[in-house]
C-alpha cells in the first residue's frame, strides 16, 4: 500500500498523455541508474536527489554487498573459489541493515530494485546455468538478508514477495554478456535486461517478450567525441582512471554539459529516451555525481519529461508502437 500510495502521483501523470502529447511526441523518458548499490551514504543521497525531483532510479544491485562473513565465505560464484569477489563484501552486519533499510524505502518510494549479479564477474563465457546460479545466489541472499544479520523480527511485511518476485531487471557487471544469459533471465522471470551498449539512444530490443536496453555513447568534450553515458567511462576518458581533483569542477561541467546536449538532442527531436549509468562511487571528487544532481534537477522538471525506472519506462514505450525486436 505505502508503495501504492508513493507511486500514485507519478503513474497518474504517466497514465494518458504516454503514447503521445497534444503535438504528437510522447514524453521524453530519462532513466537514470546505478550499478553496486552498496555505499550507504550514496543510498541516502540518490534517493534525496530522486525525491527533491519527482523522479524514480534504478538500482542494479550486487548481492555481496548483502553477505555477513560466513555468507561471504561460503559464496561461490560460477567458475570461482569460495569467497571470492571482485567488488568486495560487505563491511559489517550493521552495514548490512542499514543497506536492506535503504533497499526498502527505496522500494517502497517506487524505485526499481534490480540485479547485478554478485560477485562482479565477466560472464563472457558463461553457460545459462552460469547465469541461473548467480541469479539464484543474488535471490538468496536478499530474500534472507534480515534474517542471516539477526533482525529477522524486523523484516518487513512483503520483503520476502518483493525478494522473490519484484527483482525484474538485470545489468551485467562490465557490460558482459554471453548467448547463455537471455535464456537464464527469461527462466528467471525477468522482464528486462540493460547490458547493452547503443550507437546512440535507442528503443530497446525486445527478444522472446524480454526488453534489452543499451547505455548509449553520446558526444563529449571540446572535440565531441563518443563515450558511453555512464560516469566510470567518463572517469577513464576524463583522467585515464585516477583521481585528480584539481579538475574536478571541469570534468563536472563537461559531464554535465553532455548529459544535456543529449537530451535536448531527443526533447527537441524524436525523443527517444534517454538512459545514464551511474556507481555508487564519487570517482574526481564527485564530479559525475554532482553532474547527475544538476542534470535531473533541471530536465525532470520540465514539460512531458519523465524521469523513471526501467520498470516504469517499459508500458510507456510498448504505447508507442511495436519495439525493436530482437
Amino acid at each position: 500500500m505505502l508503495r501504492s500510495i508513493s507511486c500514485l502521483s507519478l503513474a497518474l501523470s504517466l497514465a494518458l498523455p504516454a503514447a503521445a502529447q497534444a503535438d504528437g511526441k510522447p514524453k521524453q523518458l530519462v532513466m537514470i541508474s546505478f550499478d553496486g548499490a552498496h555505499d550507504v551514504a550514496l543510498w541516502t543521497k540518490s534517493r534525496e536527489i530522486a525525491s527533491r525531483n519527482g523522479a524514480h532510479f534504478t538500482y542494479f544491485l550486487s548481492c555481496t554487498f548483502l553477505m555477513n562473513k560466513a555468507q561471504a565465505k561460503a559464496y561461490q560464484g560460477p567458475m570461482q573459489r569460495p569467497g571470492k569477489s571482485n567488488v568486495g563484501f560487505a563491511k559489517s552486519e550493521d552495514d548490512v541493515r542499514t543497506r536492506i533499510a535503504n533497499i526498502w524505502g527505496a522500494h517502497l518510494e517506487g524505485h526499481d530494485i534490480s540485479s547485478h549479479a554478485c560477485g562482479h564477474f565477466d560472464g563472457k563465457g558463461w553457460s545459462a546455468a552460469d547465469w541461473k546460479q548467480e541469479f539464484m545466489n543474488a535471490r538468496v541472499a536478499l530474500r534472507d538478508a534480515w534474517k542471516n544479520v539477526g533482525v529477522a523480527d524486523k523484516e518487513p511485511q512483503g520483503w520476502e514477495d518483493f525478494a522473490t518476485h519484484d527483482v525484474k531487471g538485470f545489468r551485467a557487471p562490465y557490460l558482459s554478456t554471453s548467448d547463455g544469459l537471455v535464456p537464464a533471465e527469461k527462466e528467471m522471470g525477468f522482464q528486462y535486461d540493460a547490458s547493452l551498449v547503443t550507437k546512440g539512444p535507442a528503443l530497446p530490443q525486445v527478444v522472446d517478450g524480454l526488453y534489452r536496453f543499451g547505455l548509449p555513447l553520446i558526444p563529449e568534450g571540446p572535440e565531441h567525441r563518443l563515450v558511453i553515458g555512464m560516469d566510470y567511462n567518463l572517469y577513464v576518458r576524463h583522467s585515464k582512471g585516477a583521481e585528480d581533483k584539481a579538475n574536478a569542477k571541469t570534468y563536472e561541467d563537461r559531464t554535465f554539459d553532455a548529459f544535456e546536449a543529449a537530451f535536448n538532442k531527443q526533447y527537441d527531436g524524436e525523443r527517444i529516451p534517454l538512459q545514464l549509468g551511474f556507481h555508487f562511487v564519487e570517482m574526481n571528487d564527485g564530479a559525475y555525481w554532482r553532474a547527475l544532481d544538476r542534470f535531473v534537477s533541471d530536465v525532470c522538471h520540465k514539460q512531458d519529461v519523465a524521469c523513471v525506472s526501467y520498470s516504469e519506462a517499459i508500458p510507456l514505450i510498448a504505447a508507442r508502437g511495436k519495439p525493436q525486436q530482437g
